[in-house]
């Protein structure tokens, strides 16, 4: 690829804001086939919206905590070492309460890091996190994304989840999208919006670890770095 091209589509990436980068995930998904656009940067505005809320709220209690004197914050999405699969150390290693435990494989599963509930484990892609350092250096966009932010921001996305499978916060989100599923006269039952826990947890991720601009934006330059791979 030539410089001026990449240039461009660097350029075209980032004229995309966050708010239409979720909303074109949201679209991707099966059950949101035939939605509306607006309603999707509908949803994905309050994910965004709650996502930086949690981590308004996460900033406050680890504030909190080091004020009384604690001498580490259960829960931190973003301390920790990490150690690769298969290390005789790993079930001691964790990033707050979950485990992680380093491998590859995730540019051809399309994933930065994935969170499992059983045990409490994520498991970060060091391929992608790579990848996607070296996409960052390539267009430009040091200054929206600091030097290990990417590897950063991966952990705390997936501590999101850890926390909402764990947590109540499930159900507000739920309430803050008000998608209805069902209505009997005052009666409204809320249905869950598929996708909107992962766009919390980019904002999440955006929000606590300082970046110019959502992980989004990095999920897309790596799909188009991807996508010439695949013709091939």
């Amino acid at each position: 690829m030539s410089p001026l091209t990449a240039a461009r589509r660097a350029a075209g990436l980032a004229a995309v804001d966050d708010i239409e980068y979720g909303a074109r995930f949201l679209g991707t998904l099966s059950l949101h086939e035939g939605r509306d656009p607006a309603l999707l940067r509908h949803w994905a505005a309050v994910a965004a919206e709650f996502g930086a809320a949690l981590a308004g709220d996460a900033r406050a209690a680890h504030a909190g905590a080091a004020n009384a004197g604690a001498d580490s914050v259960q829960g931190d999405p973003v301390q920790g070492d990490s150690v690769r699969a298969g290390s005789a150390e790993g079930d001691s290693v964790r990033a707050g309460s979950v485990r992680v435990v380093e491998s590859t494989g995730g540019l051809e599963r399309g994933l930065l890091a994935r969170y499992t509930s059983r045990p409490p484990t994520i498991e970060l892609y060091t391929d992608s996190v790579d990848a996607a350092e070296r996409l960052v250096r390539a267009h430009g966009w040091r200054e929206w994304f600091p030097a290990g932010s990417v590897r950063a921001a991966a952990l705390a996305h997936e501590a999101v989840h850890e926390r909402l499978h764990h947590g109540s916060e499930r159900a507000v989100l739920k309430k803050a999208l008000g998608h209805t599923a069902l209505r009997l006269g005052r009666l409204r039952v809320l249905a869950h919006v598929a996708g909107a826990e992962e766009l919390a947890a980019h904002a999440y991720a955006q929000s606590v670890c300082g970046l110019g601009r959502s992980p989004l934006l990095l999920s897309a330059a790596l799909a188009a770095s991807a996508a010439p791979a695949r013709e091939k």
